[in-house]
């Protein structure tokens, strides 16, 4: 097993329990496909578990996935809509994090509480981060196929 469930700052998180490399798979994201409808209808900390991948279709997050804290400076993304791989070189006991943004577009947001350096203070859209973000993220593969394609539209 690549990683363990700790409390931490923010409830409780995702670590490493060994050493890995950029690019290795962490886990598979799992869960019920859900509607749009679906999301709607439950509460803000409920449907924030949703993790978007077309327009009307989500993955209701479940656990450890779903344990994995947003990060403006991340170390882990999402690719293929499916998989949480390293984006960098990760030391055992380190949190594995993963910026929200390259999943979300819509309108939605949320306050982010990361203090990285780089920390943008809010979560908010992909198309809203910083081009050169954008750039790298894509560039890495962790931008979640729904947001590509309307990028190419």
């Amino acid at each position: 097993m690549l990683y363990t469930i700790k409390n931490c700052r923010f409830g409780r998180g995702v670590f490493a329990t060994k050493y890995i490399s950029k690019g290795e798979t962490i886990l598979n994201i799992t869960g019920p496909m859900i509607t749009q409808k679906q999301v709607d209808q439950r509460s803000d900390k409920e449907a924030a578990n949703a993790l978007q991948i077309d327009d009307d279709l989500y993955i209701d997050f479940q656990e450890p996935g779903v344990l994995v804290n947003h990060s403006c400076n991340p170390n882990t993304g999402i690719t293929k809509d499916q998989f949480l791989i390293a984006i960098k070189d990760i030391s055992p006991e380190e949190e594995m994090t993963w910026d929200y943004s390259t999943s979300v577009d819509g309108g939605w947001t949320m306050p982010c509480a990361c203090e990285e350096k780089n920390c943008r203070k809010i979560v908010k859209d992909f198309t809203l981060l910083p081009k050169k973000i954008q750039q790298k993220y894509l560039e890495e593969k962790i931008v979640l196929s729904y947001i590509i394609k309307k990028l190419s539209q």
